[in-house]
């Protein structure tokens, strides 16, 4: 008996005896659960990959073919261009200008490229293209406004800009249009791969034309050449008007003041005017024309070497002007 307990494994307790059990086995709804798990995992990586293949084939396709690819997305060719300006540039100069191709889709067009061929003409200040779908392609222009007129070697009468650009005015054939702006002199003009280079200093010359055009009219209508041969090293504008030969503006002086100036002296003198210096200041030099017969001045002018020599207060000038205001 001692013996065979002697020999008994030390089993402290029943849950140390291996107890071999087979596994339990799966039931039928777990294993349809499993399954469609499974397939919905492979789904899922199936559809990643088909998107990732179709990304690279769509990418392939456009850098092959941009145009299948804009006429499957567009297939509507444009059909119409509306056009709006501010200014006299027509619906047919329009189109003849953008020149599109025939058969074209709003989806194919550069706008970048037509924009650019819209700018290369001088008249067309701003210009805003848009595609508006399914067909129609939208135009609105800005133009340039005439202030002078000049006329080129080749014979051709072109028009010049507030900013000094050269173009050809599209629009401005009917009589009277330009008929009134002042011609320019004075100036060489310099070529360039679109036309002409623009007039330097032509700001100021635009700034004194609208003041004389505004603040009198009457004047303003006989100037006739404007020359600028002395703008940029003398600061002086000439005018020559139908009544006066020459008639200086300095830039460095108001221009209100000497247009209320020249008027004073225009209306004051009773014979012809040959010349008036309105860009000293008060001092105002005036030369008569020597054809007419000279009567003794209405301000008693004191002769020197450049002509009659008139001081002219302020407030005379500014009641003269109130006067022509009045009227």
């Amino acid at each position: 008996m001692k013996e065979s307990e002697d020999q008994a494994p030390n089993a402290r307790s029943w849950r140390e005896i291996p107890q071999p059990v087979r596994p339990r086995t799966m039931s039928r709804e777990g294993r349809k659960r499993f399954a469609l798990s499974t397939l919905k995992t492979a789904g899922l990586a199936l559809g990643a990959a088909a998107a990732v293949w179709g990304v690279v084939e769509i990418a392939g396709i456009w850098q092959a073919e941009p145009k299948r690819i804009a006429r499957a997305v567009g297939t509507a060719f444009v059909n119409r261009i509306e056009v709006r300006t501010d200014g006299r540039l027509s619906q047919d100069w329009v189109e003849h200008t953008l020149d599109l191709p025939k058969n074209v889709t709003l989806m194919e067009l550069d706008l970048a490229r037509l924009q650019q061929r819209m700018l290369a003409h001088g008249q067309v200040r701003s210009v805003r293209l848009t595609k508006q779908f399914p067909s129609t392609l939208g135009v609105v222009i800005t133009e340039r406004s005439p202030v002078a007129r000049l006329r080129a070697e080749d014979g051709r009468d072109l028009l010049v800009a507030r900013d000094g650009v050269i173009f050809a005015g599209v629009g401005y054939t009917e009589a009277g249009v330009t008929a009134s702006l002042p011609w320019l002199d004075g100036i060489k003009l310099e070529r360039t791969e679109t036309g002409f280079a623009p007039i330097e200093g032509m700001v100021t010359v635009a700034e004194l034309l609208a003041k004389a055009h505004n603040e009198a009219t009457g004047l303003y209508r006989t100037w006739k050449v404007v020359n600028l041969a002395r703008l940029d090293s003398d600061g002086e504008i000439e005018v020559r008007s139908s009544d006066i030969q020459k008639i200086v503006f300095s830039t460095r002086l108001d221009f209100l003041t000497q247009i209320a100036r020249l008027d004073y002296v225009r209306d004051a003198q009773k014979v012809p005017l040959k010349s008036v210096n309105v860009g000293l200041g008060p001092q105002v030099v005036v030369d008569y024309d020597t054809a007419a017969v000279i009567d003794k001045p209405a301000a008693s002018p004191a002769r020197n070497s450049s002509g009659y020599r008139f001081i002219l207060p302020d407030s005379n000038v500014s009641a003269h002007r109130q006067t022509h205001r009045d009227l």
